[in-house]
């Protein structure tokens, strides 16, 4: 089946373009470009311009590594939040996912994923050494595992577990298994998620 023809040379790059991103089909790329075409110029720059200076503007937080607009997020320089208990998480997602429950008001870890063999992913791809080093420097009492409960969610756990044994004054806390087996974070509802951050108990590393 041969592709379709656009009318326009440089409407089939937009689509291109478009059509890189996940989840994004050539139809619903269609669909979105002509979208732009139809609205007035300026709020096409003003989207564009948005866009390249979020990817040359936004940075990572240097300590927790989220998503930041400065060197250090907003949660990691709010000094309401509990600085004794990190939350440790896959990604980016799964911050906002635990936050949306109101139901934990410590600070957090990303990891940048997990532990995954099958695809290339080892410990050294992760910030799991910068946890360590936080860890390392005082004055946390308590980690809280917050990794989807996948195999490779628990992997990750266990070598989290190993890297932290040493530090025998900070407890190693897992939440609950309100979530079920194979669910990934960012995807469970707040209620249950919100629960599972209350009801999490200690990492037995098992």
């Amino acid at each position: 089946m041969t592709q379709q023809q656009y009318p326009s040379e440089l409407l089939e790059q937009a689509v291109a373009q478009f059509s890189k991103l996940p989840g994004i089909g050539r139809k619903t790329a269609l669909r979105l470009v002509l979208n732009l075409l139809r609205r007035e110029e300026d709020e096409v720059l003003q989207f564009t311009e948005t866009i390249a200076r979020m990817r040359q503007e936004v940075k990572h937080c240097s300590v927790c590594h989220n998503i930041s607009d400065s060197d250090v997020c907003p949660i990691c320089s709010d000094p309401r939040r509990d600085t004794t208990t990190i939350c440790v998480v896959e990604n980016i997602q799964d911050v906002m996912a635990v936050e949306n429950t109101q139901q934990y008001q410590g600070l957090y870890h990303v990891l940048g994923g997990v532990i995954s063999p099958m695809d290339g992913v080892g410990p050294a791809d992760l910030e799991i050494e910068s946890l360590v080093e936080r860890v390392r420097q005082g004055g946390v009492k308590e980690v809280i595992l917050a990794l989807s409960s996948t195999m490779e969610g628990d992997t990750t756990n266990f070598y989290i577990f190993r890297k932290l044994a040493p530090y025998t004054e900070v407890k190693l806390t897992i939440i609950a298994r309100g979530i079920s087996v194979g669910d990934e974070l960012e995807y469970t509802d707040e209620v249950t998620l919100g629960r599972s951050i209350l009801n999490r108990t200690l990492f037995e590393g098992k």
